[in-house]
């Protein structure tokens, strides 16, 4: 696992495969990495599935108001965030490459809330239209090994995610 060097900004997601370490872009991005610290903390993202996995794109989850439905009613995973309110967009210059962590929204740019995505590979195109919030910094290998599909037949979940301060 990677040196964690601020650790109330760094993320751990477990995944079935293992625990993917998160750098939290704080100073790029404060309102998502506050607002992911707070459903981390809640527990809120525990248990929730990616429901949208690209194969060579990215891997999408943290719908917490739909994304934890049990015995595979997950038709609805993806079109809902949180109880808190959507964030205002905070683009930077930062690009959207392999493991970085980007914030999904509608096409209201300032519509983000708590679902996010993993890019699969340097996704440039998403450059300046979306927030980039954090860096897969450790065990990307394990969001590789996540279930292709929109939505997955067997979709994989985060188990737990935390804050490393925690």
């Amino acid at each position: 696992m990677a040196e964690v060097k601020d650790p109330e900004n760094t993320i751990l997601m477990e995944l079935k495969d293992g625990t993917v370490v998160i750098e939290l872009l704080h100073g790029v991005a404060p309102q998502h990495t506050a607002r992911m610290k707070e459903l981390a903390r809640s527990g809120a993202y525990d248990g929730v599935v990616f429901h949208r996995v690209i194969e060579g794109f990215m891997a999408q989850t943290g719908d917490v108001q739909h994304g934890k439905a049990d015995g595979g009613n997950l038709g609805r995973a993806g079109t809902g965030g949180s109880d808190l309110p959507d964030l205002p967009a905070e683009f930077s210059r930062i690009p959207h490459d392999r493991g970085t962590l980007g914030a999904a929204r509608t096409a209201n740019p300032d519509s983000a809330n708590s679902q996010f995505f993993i890019n699969f590979s340097d996704n440039h195109f998403l450059n300046g239209q979306y927030t980039v919030y954090g860096r897969v910094i450790s065990g990307m290998e394990h969001v590789d090994a996540i279930a292709r599909g929109e939505p997955p037949a067997n979709p994989d979940r985060m188990i737990s995610v935390r804050v490393a301060a925690d």
